[in-house]
């Protein structure tokens, strides 16, 4: 047994002579050159391309197996601008033969300088990089069915140590002859440091797109000894533009089978204006505000796998306003989706753009119909949305604690609550939108209480048209998606009440005591005039798109208001009649007692755009008409002793009746 093993150790010593002798000996004597077309037919073989490399070749065996070859040519097929699809300058790479016998693979280097990879698509859509290869795929998939499953698992190696990986100098080139689209990636440098399966790998990568740069940085891995399974940390920083930075830190969790990530996604402030400007872009919109949207900074923790996908602990500060928010996502195909937004305040005002002449709406005559909404995805979607705000600008009007929830589900949308705080006041609203037939159907109830219509008024239409407290209910319904249908089939009652306040720009009370001055009792007025109120109550019902407001009243010192009529969304047509009655009493707003007075109706009619609104003389002295010479004693509370007198009065009434609607009375 003895001398069995002494002559395998002679053996053994003889061969390692010998291959020591023949890596250092045969170099020298061996013309590699001679064997260079065959190894270009072989890659042509493989590609189907032309490829050739330069005569200058150095080859070396040992310590280190290497092959340095220079100006390497993958050709292009006929018609393409350029002859070459890829082109590299210089090829090295070196690694240890001997480690090898036990799976073990060390690298000394692998470099690739100037590279240049030119990819074009023609005007008929064919594309330079299709075809490459394919007679070996086909080989390949052959020989997949006919051989038997290995029992083998994981990576067949032992070890991997790769000292010098690097791309220097490289180029991309993307041509596109049908849109005329030239993109170019330029000074490409990535190099990969300590690459082993069990150690992270530095990564450091640099280029110009477009003219503009970018660059990677960070680590990867360890690889483990089972590359694709298991988890693989990251932590990398991506800059762009010297104006965007992005850190991504986390875990690759199994990426051949469960395609899972868990990553912290971090952008640190920046300016969408001066990103857009780097990148040779104009701003999407014009904004109120020139200064918003220069400050954007976004925190957020991402999971996912091929099925799911979520974001949570996000934080997102937009200028002024900040977005605590998370959310998911799963069943692509049948999206299940689900969020939760909390905004502290913004004012979109400042980011709308500047107001601008309106625009003509109506379709032209022969023109092609707007093409109906396609619901197919609406009605697939699962939706559960939650959104909050404390305080929100719109419009010049404030909105304080909005409160949000949207459920979806089989094509039927439902927002409810539809909550919010209003100048003082409260809104409780629902809506539920159904989209199962191709016609959407709405419906719409609001509960508001308290609001303070002055304020609203003058922030959100900047005119001062009514005071006091309002407090509304409605349920309302509508057929369709488009304005024309909506009106027409507008659906459903409610009431709108103001309470202690007063009509911006109308005195009718003091019209009656300017009768009074007349006769030494007037009262001087400085402030703007307004007719106060105790309530102005107006019930309206809605049958396809015709709103009726019979039984609108009005409750005022000297004044009772009744109108009543229709107004025709669909046509765009008024015609309603105010009736106000002129009490003989100046008590307050209170007394509901009737008293003799006299009745000038107001005509409202014609179309939205420009109604005629005149007093309605002939029906106010063919009914209650003006009032007697006791009932004027009463409105004035004063003696009259003059039939002259009173007679001007009723002429000075009638004139300030005019007055009234002045550029309106026809």
């Amino acid at each position: 047994m003895k001398s069995i093993l002494k002559w395998l150790f002679i053996i053994g010593g003889v061969f390692l002579v010998l291959i020591i002798a023949a890596v250092l000996i045969i170099p020298q004597f061996v013309d590699v050159k001679k064997y260079k077309p065959i190894i270009e037919q072989k890659v042509v073989e493989a590609t189907g391309r032309s490829f050739t490399f330069g005569d200058d070749i150095d080859v070396s065996v040992f310590p280190w197996v290497g092959v340095k070859l220079t100006d390497l040519q993958l050709g292009n097929p006929v018609g393409y601008n350029e002859k070459s699809m890829v082109s590299v300058k210089n090829f090295e790479v070196r690694l240890k033969v001997m480690p090898l016998l036990s799976k073990r693979i060390e690298v000394k280097t692998f470099v690739l300088d100037g590279p240049v990879i030119y990819l074009e698509k023609l005007k008929n859509g064919k594309a330079n990089w299709q075809g490459i290869g394919a007679k070996q795929e086909k080989k390949a998939v052959a020989e997949k069915k006919t051989e038997k499953p290995s029992s083998e698992k994981g990576l067949p190696i032992a070890a991997l140590q790769v000292d010098k990986f690097s791309i220097t100098n490289g180029q991309m080139i993307y041509v596109d002859q049908g849109t005329n689209v030239k993109k170019q990636i330029s000074d490409l440098n990535l190099n990969l440091e300590n690459i082993s399966l069990e150690n992270p790998i530095g990564i450091s990568f640099a280029a110009m797109i477009d003219g503009k740069p970018v660059s990677l940085k960070g680590t990867a891995g360890p690889i483990g000894k089972e590359p694709g399974k298991g988890t693989m940390a990251i932590d990398v920083v991506v800059k762009a533009l010297e104006e965007l930075e992005i850190t991504l830190k986390g875990n690759i969790i199994d990426p051949l089978a469960k395609q899972a990530f868990d990553l912290e996604l971090n952008i640190p402030s920046f300016s969408p204006r001066k990103l857009l400007a780097a990148l040779d872009q104009k701003f999407p919109v014009q904004t109120k505000d020139p200064k918003v949207l220069d400050a954007l900074s976004l925190k957020t923790r991402l999971k996912g796998n091929p099925a799911s996908v979520s974001l949570s602990e996000g934080q997102l500060q937009l200028d002024d306003s900040k977005l605590i928010f998370s959310a998911s996502a799963k069943e692509f195909l049948k999206p299940n989706l689900k969020f939760d937004l909390k905004l502290d305040e913004i004012d979109l005002d400042r980011y709308l753009p500047e107001p601008t002449a309106k625009q003509e709406t109506t379709q032209a005559a022969g023109t092609t119909p707007a093409k109906k909404t396609d619901y197919g995805p609406l009605r697939k979607l699962v939706l559960d949305g939650k959104v909050k705000v404390g305080k929100l600008k719109a419009h010049g009007a404030i909105v304080e604690k909005v409160d949000v929830h949207i459920l979806a589900k089989n094509g039927i949308v439902t927002i409810d609550p539809l909550g919010l705080n209003l100048y003082q006041g409260s809104v409780a609203s629902k809506l539920v939108l159904n989209v199962q037939k191709n016609d959407p159907q709405t419906k719409v109830t609001i509960d508001a209480k308290g609001i303070q219509a002055g304020p609203l008024m003058k922030d959100a239409l900047q005119k001062e048209l009514i005071e006091g407290t309002l407090q509304t209910k409605a349920e309302l319904s509508m057929t369709g998606e488009t304005p024309d249908m909506i009106k027409q089939t507008l659906t459903g009652q409610g009431e709108l009440l103001f309470t202690d306040g007063a009509i911006i720009g109308i005195d009718l009370a003091g019209m009656v005591r300017n009768v009074k001055g007349k006769f030494g009792a007037g009262e001087q007025v400085t402030e703007k005039p307004k007719t106060d109120f105790a309530e102005l109550k107006i019930p309206f019902t809605a049958k396809n798109g015709l709103i009726n407001t019979d039984g609108t009243s009005l409750m005022s010192p000297l004044v009772r208001v009744i109108a009543t009529g229709d107004v025709n969304l669909v046509k765009e047509l008024l015609d309603l009649r105010v009736e106000p009655k002129f009490v003989a009493t100046l008590k307050g707003q209170g007394d509901e007692k009737q008293r003799s007075g006299f009745m000038v109706p107001v005509l409202i009619t014609g179309d939205f755009a420009s109604p005629k609104i005149r007093p309605d003389l002939a029906g106010m002295i063919g009914g209650q008409g003006l009032p007697s010479t006791e009932g004027l004693k009463q409105v004035l509370g004063t003696k009259v002793d003059s039939k002259e007198k009173i007679e001007s009065v009723k002429e000075d009434v009638t004139k300030q009746i005019k007055g009234l609607l002045p550029g309106f009375t026809k």
